[in-house]
């Protein structure tokens, strides 16, 4: 069976495209005690007071900056423009900014300007010899957003951003307008140039402005900005707080081949999230007619909240995006939580109200959230993050105040329009239905070998009518198949997730094997029968992938469903149409650089080639496909013109011995397998690492 040999023949290591052998273990070689004096361990000798190093002032930054702004990447990069105009918006929204300017230069310097109090530039009682300004952008949390009453609401909490931003950039400079003077002070990686400089007077001008250009050191010499993601970003923070206006500029030479980038702009929206989520939907078809839209202040006492909710039509998949205190939580949080809730219950309510109490019984957050697409923003005061890059809200109080203020709305919203709530109760009632029929045929085992095709409940399927180009991806798990359905292209790629380990089908029983819920979910989703029942024509996809994780569990999974294939459909094997992906082990970083690694060994190569020499690269190992960020996933794994696919075919020649393999390894006879691996003792030694 080609490419197939390591999951079926037992020895140490994965053949993998390039022909390299992926270790499976290694030594576990004991210390020689008596090596070192006084009975310890190899090494401790060479172990003191002077192997502890300390770093000072923003070295931990440059030394591991993923531990600061996630890694090194293009997302990164933008992750400090994000820092800045954080900043800003903090002014704006405490009602002291009415404007920030956004300017992106030709070599690559982006610019930051707003008209609110400006950095503080008088002497800090703390630090004889400097002022507040340097103190803000060369000290690790030190800042103005751990009082609540300079800031009621901010973005910056931690008092880490602006000094991240000094830290990992070349050439950073800061103007600040405040009681009619103007100063500025320059720094470089981190480090003040000089003393903040008294430049003269200015009458019609105040705030911030902060010039920086990223550090080539840090981020590579190739990277640069994207105007369109700057563009956007800028943007969207305009839709988050209606009292401020954005202006944009970019130099034109940087627009070249970039569409609808203007190279200036004016934001502001007045309707804030309304007038994006009518952007974001426009064109589609929606449930209702109107956005269920609104905006309350002190909820909870605290700052604000505000949001907008349509939904979806037929084919459409649903969104949620969040903000906290204009901060993106692309990962959620307790005010999605919150906000899930409160449209579930007004939406049963309204059912009791007019009658229909009994067809909304079965409702749950899933049914009216599957086509949501939905914008949500709160402001509340110090908030807690999962992580220093803020992607998931976890202030627990958020979800009460989501849910209280946001159901009472509701409940008016669909008490106001009892055409568009009927639609809407229509349409979850049928999301429900849905929901529990597939649930029904799910435990519902076949009682005749023809009936009618049923596809299982937790298939994703794609759009496309026939089975050309098509693909069905059989995951492992609802982790990694969530995954797996974000990054999928909706046309052609179908996802399957199944859980755990199926049966082995060279051991079962034939009652075993037709009782089996796993695998009778995935020959519902192929369409095409199996055993003496198989029929090719009928199969729904033109590739069947099987996408495990990249370690020996992965491998075991793959391995049985291959025995499955082998054993039920061995035409599907035999005329092309199975295939293994090879999805990576490790994420290499280093200057904006990141390259995805299979294994071990090839990590081991990437280490001498691509990042030869170079100190600090950023090494993450993935746990499994479903940690993995969908367009990692995507990048990587499904996406057809980048990634590895590894063809499971049987040479005419080979099937004997194949069949003697499957059996060996696969059947009911612990024996074989043992004989097997005393068999390729001597190949597993080889691969073992005794140094």
């Amino acid at each position: 069976m080609a490419n197939t040999g390591d999951l079926f023949g037992g020895g140490a290591a994965r053949k993998l495209p390039d022909g390299e052998a992926k270790p499976e273990a290694k030594s576990a070689r004991k210390p020689d005690l008596a090596a070192v004096p006084g009975g310890g361990t190899p090494g401790e000798a060479g172990y003191t007071a002077a192997s502890i190093e300390v770093l000072e002032g923003l070295e931990p930054v440059r030394r591991r900056p993923g531990m600061y702004i996630g890694g090194t990447d293009e997302k990164a990069l933008h992750h400090l423009f994000a820092e800045v105009i954080d900043n800003s918006m903090d002014e704006a929204v405490a009602g002291h900014a009415t404007f920030i300017e956004v300017s992106l230069a030709e070599d690559g310097t982006l610019t930051v300007t707003d008209n609110g109090r400006g950095i503080p530039v008088d002497p800090h009682p703390k630090f004889p010899g400097k002022s507040a300004l340097e103190v803000i952008m060369t000290t690790l949390h030190a800042g103005g957003k751990f009082d609540s009453k300079v800031y009621e609401t901010s973005g910056g909490l931690h008092g880490v951003g602006i000094s991240v931003v000094n830290a990992l950039s070349d050439r950073l400079d800061v103007e600040v307008a405040r009681n009619q003077q103007l100063f500025r002070q320059s720094f470089s990686r981190g480090h003040a140039l000089g003393p903040v400089e008294k430049i003269g007077e200015v009458r019609n001008r105040r705030g911030t402005k902060v010039s920086f250009h990223p550090d080539a050191e840090i981020f590579g010499a190739e990277a640069r900005f994207s105007p369109r993601r700057i563009f956007k970003m800028a943007r969207s923070k305009a839709y988050l707080f209606g009292g401020v206006e954005i202006r944009w500029a970019c130099a034109p030479a940087l627009l070249e081949g970039v569409d609808n980038v203007p190279p200036e702009a004016v934001f502001r929206f007045p309707a804030g999230l309304k007038d994006y989520l009518a952007r974001e939907i426009e064109g589609k078809e929606t449930v209702t007619e109107q956005i269920f839209a609104g905006k309350v202040e002190k909820p909870g006492g605290h700052g604000s909240l505000e949001w907008a909710v349509s939904w979806l039509g037929p084919g459409e998949d649903g969104f949620v995006n969040s903000y906290c205190n204009t901060i993106p939580t692309p990962e959620g949080g307790t005010h999605e939580s919150g906000l899930r809730i409160a449209l579930l219950r007004a939406l049963k309510d309204h059912a009791d109200r007019v009658g229909q109490t009994k067809r909304a019984a079965t409702l749950t957050t899933d049914d009216v959230m599957a086509s949501c697409a939905a914008m949500l923003s709160v402001f509340i005061r110090e908030p807690e993050f999962q992580g220093q890059t803020k992607d998931k809200l976890a202030t627990l109080e958020a979800s009460r105040i989501v849910e209280n203020a946001v159901r009472d709305a509701f409940d008016h919203w669909l008490a106001a329009s009892p055409s568009q709530a009927t639609k809407l109760l229509d349409w979850s009632v049928e999301r429900a239905e849905e929901r529990i029929r597939r649930r029904a045929e799910k435990e519902i085992l076949r009682k005749t070998p023809v009936r009618k095709l049923r596809l299982p409940g937790k298939l994703a399927d794609c759009t496309a009518a026939g089975a050309a180009g098509s693909e069905l991806f059989i995951v492992e798990g609802d982790s990694a198949g969530g995954s797996a359905k974000q990054a999928r292209d909706r046309k052609t790629q179908a996802v399957l997730p199944l859980r755990g380990k199926i049966l082995n089908v060279a051991s079962a029983g034939r009652d075993k094997l037709a009782q089996n819920q796993q695998l009778s979910d995935l020959v519902q989703a192929l369409g095409c029968g199996s055993g003496s029942h198989f029929k090719e024509d009928d199969l729904r996809y033109e590739k069947v992938i099987i996408m495990t994780d990249a370690d020996v569990d992965g491998a075991h999974i793959a391995s049985l469903l291959i025995t499955f294939f082998y054993r039920q459909t061995p035409k599907l094997v035999d005329n092309g149409h199975l295939y293994l992906a090879v999805p990576p082990l490790y994420r290499l970083s280093h200057g904006g650089r990141t390259v995805y690694a299979r294994d071990d060994a090839h990590k081991a190569e990437l280490m001498r080639t691509a990042f030869k020499g170079k100190a600090n690269v950023e090494i993450g190992r993935f746990k499994g496909l479903g940690e993995m960020m969908p367009g990692q996933l995507k990048e990587t794994t499904m996406d057809p013109s980048k990634r590895t696919l590894l063809q499971v075919r049987v040479v005419g020649e080979d099937r004997p011995v194949t069949s003697d393999t499957v059996e060996r390894l696969m059947g009911n006879k612990p024996e074989a397998r043992f004989a097997f691996i005393q068999e390729r003792a001597a190949f597993a030694t080889e691969l073992v690492d005794f140094d």
